[in-house]
């Protein structure tokens, strides 16, 4: 029987998705994996998400403990309780999250009011924060990208009533975006609208507000936490970074390994024994229709140009002269996605393509990839990489945030002491990338080399019990 942690602190999350309940990105992973890994360190985490439209039957199952009859142009309450094992606060208000689509946005686009709609979300952390509920008070708010950038500003306009707030980036290139004109719609001061506080280029920025306001401010990734501050990386908002540079913390995400193990996969194989991969691989070629003797390398991303996706077209065709093959799982710009397409009729024997997104096809990609390619042009921290090492499907990424800090490169040091995990390239063009694709082609056929890079991806830790102690760490020093 285990024994029970102490609870060191309450901590408050709020983001706008969060798995099992709604998810677009990696956001919703850290925001659904982290309340676990924490109560196994001591902290509880409840998590305040809006109840969007595939939220709503659930919200029967949740108890009101919170009212508040003008939201934003209308009544909003908050619904809490357990969903599917997930400590949750879903904010029921209709008029701005009942609508047929996304979290944010529809068949027309992005929601036109989708600053109001998220400073709505973050005036209730706030207040909730600030006021507690039900006998239940965080020590901490923990606010997630843009989406809830203006939490830990309401919180310091109406008093933080004790309470401490962090704010962490998971991607910089969203900032949420509003004109100086809706100040008073969002029921922000006009005197903080000055370059130091609110100002952000003329007009409002939620990130920069939570940037500005929060106690401590954290990234994905120790190497993306550096890159903001620069001006290729920070997109604007470098300077605040940097002037908040002692309350910078750089902390990586993990994976959800009960999940993401080659163990639990139909044809399982371990470190230890690699011969169910080569199995899964053979049944996935034969499935696909691929003849591929050198390496299967796969790439499941969005198909986008920060993903580094226009970069295949120009290196794939030597890579597959070479004897190798690849295997797409995407979906995003449609100039990209007719290139893959394009690929895949130049070698119909060598490259598969499908566009969207399946899970369990994703898994079945790791179960039989033999390498991964991330050839981002920048990634604030990565799960794919990590999905690769835990599968040791050996990870070809640029030397960018969190696939920096992640990936060991095959460099002749690292071979020669045995500990490299995959491929580094830099710069993110084709000239890099076709070299470390022409090394993967190399290293594939020395196969002592390449097992035991198989085998060292399999031994890195990339669940989230490190993650876990970090953030741990993070909020006692907070409270300290």
């Amino acid at each position: 029987m285990q024994t029970p942690v102490e609870t060191r602190g309450r901590v408050l999350s709020v983001a706008s998705e969060g798995v099992p309940l709604i998810k677009t990105g990696g956001l919703a992973d850290v925001v659904g994996a982290l309340p676990g890994a924490l109560a196994k360190v001591g902290w509880d985490m409840r998590v305040l998400m809006p109840a969007y439209r595939a939220l709503r039957p659930r919200l029967n199952e949740l108890d009101e403990v919170w009212f508040e009859p003008s939201l934003f142009g209308g009544d909003g309450r908050v619904m809490a309780g357990d969903l599917d094992g997930l400590q949750v606060m879903l904010l029921d208000a209709p008029h701005l999250y009942d609508r047929e689509g996304g979290p944010y946005g529809g068949p027309g686009g992005d929601w036109f009011d989708n600053a109001r709609r998220f400073a709505a979300l973050s005036w209730v952390a706030a207040r909730l924060a600030r006021d507690g509920i039900d006998g239940w008070k965080p020590n901490i708010l923990h606010a997630h990208d843009w989406q809830a950038g203006f939490a830990p500003a309401y919180l310091s306009y109406g008093g933080t009533g004790g309470v401490a707030s962090v704010m962490t980036v998971h991607n910089i290139a969203f900032q949420g975006w509003a004109p100086a004109q809706a100040l008073a719609d969002l029921r922000l001061p006009f005197d903080q609208f000055y370059p130091g506080a609110l100002e952000y280029y003329g007009g409002l920025s939620s990130l920069k507000a939570g940037l500005v306001y929060a106690d401590r401010i954290t990234t994905v990734s120790p190497n993306y936490a550096a890159e903001l501050m620069r001006p290729e990386f920070g997109m604007g908002m470098e300077g605040v970074l940097a002037q908040r540079a002692g309350a910078v913390t750089g902390i990586l995400n993990g994976v959800d390994t009960d999940v993401w193990s080659p163990a639990v996969e139909p044809v399982p194989y371990t470190a230890k024994s690699l011969k169910g991969k080569a199995a899964n691989r053979a049944a996935f070629c034969a499935e696909m229709g691929l003849d591929v003797p050198g390496p299967l390398a796969v790439l499941v991303s969005r198909l986008t140009d920060q993903k580094g996706i226009d970069l295949l077209e120009i290196c794939i065709p030597e890579f597959v002269a070479a004897g190798g093959g690849l295997a797409i799982l995407g979906s995003g710009d449609a100039l990209m996605e007719a290139a893959m397409r394009r690929l895949e009729a130049r070698f119909p024997d060598r490259v598969s393509v499908r566009i969207g997104y399946d899970e369990t096809f994703s898994h079945r990609l790791f179960a039989a990839g033999d390498a991964v390619l991330v050839p981002s042009r920048f990634e604030p921290c990565g799960l794919t990489q990590m999905y690769g090492l835990a599968y040791g499907t050996v990870p070809l990424v640029s030397l960018v945030g969190g696939l920096a800090d992640t990936v060991i490169n095959a460099s002749p040091a690292a071979l020669s002491a045995g500990v490299a995990t995959g491929i580094v390239f830099h710069p993110v063009d084709a000239t890099a990338f076709g070299q470390a694709l022409r090394q993967l082609v190399k290293l594939f056929a020395n196969k002592p080399v390449w097992m035991q890079m198989q085998k060292n991806a399999m031994k890195q830790s990339v669940g989230w019990q490190a993650s876990a102690a970090a953030y741990a760490k993070l909020y006692a020093d907070m409270l300290a």
